[in-house]
């Protein structure tokens, strides 16, 4: 125990106790934060990518002065029977340039990293070390975690950055390109062009199974590589298992989470899109919020925290659904099918899916017509809501 008591503590410093921070040190500047890592960095290893359109005016500020690659030509897809350009602007930002832009704005005290959390509760944080640290308001942005109360699936994915020998030629991101073996998932390769002699070229699935085979990632990234005629220096290389979450109790998930008086948020929250996994504009929204509202007194605001978590829920429950069809309807080398129908539909339909905002019609755009998949399988997988992911995990 230092003696000190901090405002607010954020518990977790990944990409929503990150962006809460910013939110707090521009709009409450005066307010004692601390932001607590039990890794090495901030932001960890990872990238995070969004459309343009996800954000509104107020999230694109609250990012502004991070360093991100923009791409405002718009995106390719790529199927076995469908090729497509859309217009819509990309973004994407490393855990670096993420760590460096909130190093530069924050108090020089704000940020502790190698600070592992043994426990936390309304008064504060308990680290391994034994440390405690005290506060008025606890936020807990820790990761996901399994759950029997959820069901679902996986997105896997293994991502390299490399500087290529030779100029690569892409001009704009390739957001999916399916057009490769799906080994028993979908399966597709994610490319960004971070610069002319760079890229960042993942290899992602839509898994029944949490389990990242490392060895067979790679070589499959390599053949891809190879197949473009991209040869050249590693730079880094990521790796990930993210929840596809296709339905569940999420009043008894939340349940098994709480701590009294402490707001819960992110992923462990439910604070992400059930079907592509994005969290990036669920936590830039409710950084926001937070920072607003950053006098209620602990037990408020994480109820007014968890009220809004309820209500994304069940706003996005037509995203599950979706999910349901992607993983219980037809066989798994068949998924991709359902993108490769999607990425038919008009570009704005496209753009407030990917935003979680659809409307009835867009919802009756996606569903109506020939399904992409058997119809009984579409209709089984829709009425159900998947296995458990403890299971899995």
């Amino acid at each position: 125990m230092t003696g000190r008591r901090h405002d607010i503590a954020i518990a977790g410093g990944g990409l929503s106790g990150g962006l809460i921070a910013l939110a707090l040190r521009r709009a409450r500047p005066e307010l004692d934060v601390v932001l607590v890592e039990g890794g090495a960095a901030i932001g960890g290893n990872h990238r995070w990518s969004w459309f343009a359109s996800d954000l509104d005016s107020a999230g694109t500020e609250l990012l502004s002065t991070l360093r991100q690659t923009r791409w405002d030509a718009g995106y390719d897809v790529a199927f076995p029977a469908h090729r497509r350009t859309l217009s819509t602007e990309y973004r994407s930002l490393s855990s670096a340039d993420f760590a460096a832009g909130l190093a530069r704005e924050l108090a020089a005290s704000t940020i502790r990293c190698n600070a592992p959390i043994a426990a936390l509760d309304a008064t504060g944080l308990t680290l391994e070390s034994g440390e405690r640290i005290a506060a008025r308001t606890v936020i807990d942005c820790r990761g996901f975690e399994p759950t029997p109360h959820l069901a679902g699936g996986w997105q896997v994915f293994m991502g390299r950055h490399l500087r290529t020998a030779t100029p690569h030629g892409l001009t704009r991101p390739v957001i999916m390109d399916a057009c490769v073996t799906q080994h028993g998932a979908y399966r597709f390769v994610y490319v960004l062009p971070l610069a002319h002699d760079e890229l960042f070229v993942e290899d992602t699935y839509y898994a029944d199974s949490p389990q990242l085979d490392r060895r067979a990632l790679s070589g499959r990234i390599d053949a891809y590589c190879a197949a473009q005629g991209w040869q050249g220096e590693l730079l880094g290389h990521e790796t990930g298992v993210l929840p596809v979450v296709t339905g569940g109790n999420f009043a008894a998930w939340q349940e098994g989470l709480r701590v009294p008086g402490v707001t819960r948020v992110g992923a462990r929250a439910g604070f992400v899109h059930p079907l592509t996994s994005y969290t990036l504009p669920q936590a830039a929204a409710l950084a926001r919020l937070i920072a607003q509202e950053a006098d209620l007194p602990g037990e408020q605001l994480a109820a007014l925290v968890e009220g809004e978590a309820a209500r994304h829920w069940r706003g996005t429950a037509f995203y599950r659904k979706l999910g349901a069809m992607l993983f219980g309807a037809g066989e798994p080398d068949q998924r991709y099918r359902i993108f490769e129908r999607f990425y038919r539909l008009p570009e704005p339909t496209v753009e407030r899916f990917y935003a979680a905002r659809s409307t009835i019609s867009d919802m009756a755009r996606v569903l109506v017509g020939k399904p992409p998949v058997p119809v009984l399988g579409a209709m089984r997988a829709l009425l159900a809501s998947g296995a458990p992911m403890a299971e899995r995990a």
